[in-house]
């Protein structure tokens, strides 16, 4: 009786389609929390009542900004109740009440999708439909159970600059 030797065939290693499988599934996931179009909504209607100040928050400046911060936008692009979203710096500027700015992250506490609109004073994120408030940040509709965190802003006559 003869007995034929095993010769493994060549082929991608498990690790390699281990990690191709993960880098896939990666991918779809964030797909899927990073849905918008890359434009910034500035809907408002509703005004709701807030505390009065030109900061807010706690992030610090990016390596390579000068001291005063990054400019963001001008007040008049900010509108009255409702906001505007920054996609590409990944934060929101609200003006809850009249001359009173506030800036949020714009990243979801629920699942880190990236929040697509604001409306009717609230930022909508359209993963789950979480609502936080234009004037605190504050969670008005769930899932989301975590307010979102503020931003450092400051507002010098017309400007508003992230700090």
């Amino acid at each position: 009786m003869t007995s034929a030797s095993f010769k493994p065939e060549a082929g991608p290693a498990r690790r390699t389609v281990m990690a191709a499988a993960g880098a896939a599934g990666l991918a779809a996931a964030l797909t899927a929390c990073g849905s918008g179009d890359g434009s910034s909504d500035t809907a408002d209607t509703g005004s709701t009542p807030g505390t009065t100040g030109p900061t807010q928050g706690s992030a610090s400046p990016e390596a390579g900004e000068a001291a005063g911060g990054t400019a963001l936008a001008r007040t008049s692009d900010i509108p009255e109740g409702g906001g505007k979203i920054f996609k590409d710096r990944g934060v929101v500027v609200t003006q809850p009440t009249a001359g009173t700015y506030k800036a949020f992250s714009a990243k979801c506490t629920h699942q880190g999708c990236a929040v697509s609109r604001i409306s009717d004073g609230v930022i909508v994120c359209p993963c789950h439909n979480s609502h936080f408030s234009v004037a605190d940040g504050s969670v008005k509709q769930g899932p989301a159970t975590q307010p979102l965190a503020t931003e450092k802003i400051t507002v010098s006559g017309d400007e508003i600059k992230l700090t």
